[in-house]
């Protein structure tokens, strides 16, 4: 247990929540219960032909253990592909993983795959449109993959963007099965952050041409595994481990090493035991509304992605739970902020796995009253488990205690002496609508902006500006038409090095959007995921060129400083979306664009319960 008491506001935002999600909950836990199957692997329920079926592929040997009513079989759900780093190492995964389960009494198949896009390649381009809503294919993809009917348990291999929360939220769709999500890890350290932001920086300025911003990114991004900086996607495996679905400390060793061949194994043998022994839960029950708040909590405490600030939300509503910004707002201000990594920081997240990583940021939390330890986690009750890293000792996995103080102070604190009292995301709100800000990258002078409006439909108009030389001013700019209603709401980080560039001349710039961002969210002020968005008559759409704003991400105002009676008597200009419509497959998404829920409630496409 804590050796603190809880704290007080992250106890009645969570009794807030749990009262809340009460009715969703239920239904939710009903619906999982009546496909239990007590006693009895799950395949067992299927007909002759269908098993027929189920087995047709595999060797005699394994079908002969399949045979066996008391021989579990795991599911895998991949994400492999050999295109996106993070994701080439999952190749090995299923071998690892059915030697493992035929050593331990039981079997696997690879159940299904989804696809895993990469947001780095798609950055800026039409592909990126695509981005937020192959979550939810993701999801959709695992729901098939298990469908079968023919699994006691689960594994899930996934890393980025959308890929953890869409496995998440298809795994809670078969919430009555247990199951661990497994990570492939980060590739080895680059260059310095330091070094690629300055390449960027001066490419933008036209002083180095492509060839050397090319160098410089192949440098950065070079090998197997998870990009290093602190974005989504390592936010996404802070995350698992905070809500307990990985082996503890899991996520940040690198691929094709001892230690990461020995916790794969390890997981498929642990998943396997526990059904076997039957304290395996499934993970619909496991997860409950206290570990979606530890995830929230992490998320704080790290300076995590406002990715989550949609993605967490919709995975908590697949399970019943239903999570509002201003629980994350309420939340924000009671957790320090333990961690600097790049964006945040120079350090990348190999620096701080290794000056203490989250074992250390886990128990700093817990032992403060400032984390929920009365959870289930594949490891049992309580977060105990997840305060220790393991070894391999004589090539067999060991979990020791974490450092007791940090390696390095620039990188990682403790509770006593955080870089912030608060967390790194907060609410912006006011007459242009609700909004997010990760505030933890972004210097304390830059944090509160009144400047005139610039409003662009498209981030290609700001980029053309930026080159016209028409920007060098003081302004407030407007990206208004990119939710998910309108196009899918794209990431917009070719908005970061200009607005960057413009700041570090000394201009006083900020930016309001109902697009995206990301984990990559740096130094410019940045009001994202505005809801409502402009094509669903959110006040964005109502900003006029030079309207003052009032942007104070210290307070969380966000205000267009125009009459009442004038701004409630404006419309919203009717956009031209035709160049959205058509072209590397976003036809094929219009029926996922038209039904969207907001973002602030998860931007999920899935209707009823879901919505």
């Amino acid at each position: 247990m804590t050796t603190t008491p809880i704290h007080p506001t992250l106890a009645t935002v969570t009794q807030r929540i749990i009262d809340r999600s009460r009715p969703s909950r239920e239904t939710y836990l009903a619906r999982i219960r009546t496909l239990q199957q007590k006693g009895r692997v799950e395949r067992d329920q299927l007909g002759c032909s269908n098993l027929a079926h189920g087995y047709a592929s595999m060797p005699q040997t394994i079908k002969i253990e399949m045979l066996k009513h008391s021989t579990p079989n795991l599911g895998m759900i991949t994400a492999y592909n050999d295109m996106v780093s993070a994701h080439q190492p999952f190749l090995q995964f299923p071998d690892w993983i059915k030697d493992e389960a035929q050593q331990h009494g039981a079997t696997a198949q690879v159940a299904g795959g989804t696809p895993a896009m990469c947001d780095g390649i798609t950055q800026g381009y039409e592909g990126m449109e695509l981005s937020l809503f192959s979550r939810d294919v993701i999801a959709m993809s695992t729901a098939i993959g298990l469908s079968h009917q023919m699994f006691d348990g689960a594994l899930y291999f996934g890393v980025c963007d959308k890929i953890v929360p869409g496995l998440m939220i298809g795994a809670l769709s078969c919430g009555h099965l247990p199951g661990i999500f497994v990570p492939a890890g980060p590739m080895q350290s680059g260059i310095g952050n330091k070094e690629k932001a300055r390449t960027r920086q001066l490419f933008a300025e036209g002083k180095v041409g492509r060839d050397a911003l090319l160098e410089s990114e192949m440098k950065s991004y070079h090998s197997p595994g998870t990009c290093t900086f602190y974005g989504t996607a390592n936010s996404n495996q802070m995350m698992m481990e905070m809500m307990g679905v990985h082996l503890p400390a899991a996520a940040f060793f690198h691929p094709y090493t001892p230690m990461r061949e020995a916790l794969t194994r390890y997981a498929a043998a642990h998943l396997v035991e526990g059904i076997q022994n039957g304290t395996a839960k499934p993970i619909g029950e496991m997860l409950d509304e206290k570990s979606f708040v530890n995830a929230l909590i992490g998320l704080m405490a790290t300076g995590g992605s406002t990715n989550h600030t949609m993605h967490l939300v919709a995975m908590a509503r697949a399970a019943g739970i239903i999570l509002t910004w201003d629980d994350f707002d309420e939340i924000s201000s009671i957790i320090p902020l333990l961690i600097r990594v790049y964006p945040n920081g120079q350090a990348d997240i190999n620096h701080f796995a290794a000056v203490g990583g989250l074992p250390f940021v886990i128990r700093e939390l817990r032992n403060n009253g400032l984390l929920h330890d009365d959870v289930e986690t594949v490891m049992g009750h309580g977060m105990a488990a997840y305060t220790q890293e393991p070894f391999l000792v004589d090539g067999k996995l060991q979990w020791q205690d974490a450092v007791e103080t940090s390696r390095d102070e620039d990188i990682l604190r403790p509770f006593s002496r955080p870089f912030s009292p608060d967390g790194g995301l907060r609410l912006m709100k006011g007459n242009i609508g609700r909004g997010v800000i990760k505030v933890s990258a972004v210097r304390e002078h830059c944090r509160i902006i009144e400047a005139p409006a610039i409003v662009f439909n498209d981030q290609r108009e700001v980029l053309a500006a930026f080159e016209r030389g028409e920007l060098e001013r003081d302004f407030i700019c407007v990206v208004r038409f990119q939710g998910p209603r309108a196009n899918g709401m794209p990431e917009l980080h070719k908005l970061t090095p200009p607005l960057g560039i413009l700041q570090d001349r000394g201009f006083k710039v900020a930016l309001v959007t109902d697009g995206r961002m990301s984990g990559a969210s740096g130094k410019v002020p940045a009001s994202i995921h505005m809801s409502p968005e402009a094509l669903l008559g959110g006040g964005i759409g109502k900003i006029r060129t030079g309207d003052m704003i009032r942007f104070d991400s210290v307070s969380g105002e966000l205000t267009a400083l125009v009459d009442e009676a004038e701004w409630n008597a404006r419309d919203i200009p009717e956009p031209d979306l035709s160049k959205n419509t058509h072209g590397i497959g976003r036809e094929l998404f219009a029926g996922f664009r038209s039904i969207t829920s907001s973002a602030e409630t998860g931007a999920m496409s899935f209707g009823g319960d879901f919505a």
